[in-house]
């Protein structure tokens, strides 16, 4: 089918017959443009349904109007709502968002910068990849007066602003909430350590097994952070017979996992043992027995970084700076922990 033309400037001088900078002009409001071409170019425009080009307008303004996104992966319940967060400010703010997933891959990560550059982003909103662990694809960005905004995940080493919560806080007030359930010998399934929030979340379960004397903590780091992770480490403590009666999962894809193996062993959630997860995505409340978990504001993260990010490209002078942006997380008590 043959695809149908867009009328340009150059089509309604040519039918008016006019420069092409007289259409320019009366388009924009120009004062040294009588009314009378003003209201016919105004009408032949609408007429025609044309419509600015704004990569073109871009060029002209060193703008397109456009921000670039790097998430994870975007099935994740949480980038999921940040997304929404993003594209509510992007679209009150005439902003159009692409976005690119890394699959927790840095090389991703990096050919996904170049190609959002090629499109000439106005600025770049980025939650790095699991195996981020060289950040020279970030410095090269800055260096061309590119603004980024880290959200959720942000490397420590990149001084730019970064929104995100307190996972040690965050873990901490859940392995508390695990002791005060009568547990003792609480396991911790850790995402890929390599992660700072990774890291955070296992000092918050650490700092709070010290305070109360559990002189026994164990932590399992778990490669891809998966259902399938959480259930092979907690079945192998099962078979191991290691014994254990609380679960702090970095996640709660790790956290489904580990209660599907408990079932399959015929051990009780949660008065055998209970369970907490992280990020509370929407099967939580779903699952039988429905699940704790630490709910982090991923609709607001998103608001807050886009947000942020429009005022740094609109502030031709500004200059990164390593500003930290804390938002509040709540946990969210369900039966996985009612014991």
């Amino acid at each position: 089918m043959k695809q149908k033309h867009q009328v340009t400037i150059k089509d309604l001088a040519k039918q008016l017959g006019v420069a092409v900078s007289t259409v320019s002009r009366a388009l924009n409001d120009h004062p040294n443009i009588s009314e009378e071409t003003k209201e016919q170019v105004l009408k032949l425009a609408k007429e025609l349904n044309y419509k600015p080009n704004k990569i073109a307008l871009g060029l002209k303004n060193q703008s397109t109007k456009t921000i670039g996104v790097i998430i994870p992966e975007i099935v994740h319940h949480f980038f999921s709502s940040v997304i929404a967060g993003i594209e509510e400010i992007a679209y009150e703010h005439g902003y159009t968002v692409m976005f690119c997933q890394s699959n927790e891959l840095v090389e991703k990560e990096a050919k996904d910068i170049l190609a959002l550059l090629s499109h000439r982003v106005d600025g770049l909103l980025i939650s790095q990849s699991k195996s981020t662990i060289d950040f020279t694809h970030f410095d090269d960005v800055l260096s061309k007066n590119i603004p980024i905004v880290f959200f959720d995940r942000a490397p420590a080493e990149v001084q730019v602003t970064k929104i995100v919560v307190n996972d040690l806080i965050a873990s901490y007030e859940a392995v508390i909430h695990l002791i005060k359930q009568n547990c003792t010998k609480i396991v911790h399934l850790a995402s890929e350590l390599t992660l700072g929030i990774s890291r955070e979340r296992k000092e918050g379960y650490l700092e709070a097994m010290n305070e109360y004397g559990l002189t026994n903590p164990k932590v399992i780091e778990c490669k891809y952070g998966s259902k399938e992770d959480g259930y092979l480490q907690i079945e192998k403590l099962i078979k191991d017979e290691i014994l254990f009666d609380g679960i702090f999962a970095s996640n709660d894809l790790l956290a489904i996992g580990a209660m599907q193996a408990l079932k399959d062993h015929n051990i009780k959630i949660p008065q055998d043992v209970a369970v907490i997860g992280f990020s509370n995505w929407d099967f939580c409340s779903l699952i039988q027995p429905s699940l704790t978990s630490v709910n982090q504001p991923g609709q607001e993260m998103g608001r807050i970084a886009m947000q942020a990010l429009i005022e740094q490209i609109s502030n031709k002078n500004y200059i990164p700076q390593n500003e930290i942006i804390i938002l509040k997380t709540e946990l969210v008590v369900r039966e996985s922990t009612q014991r």
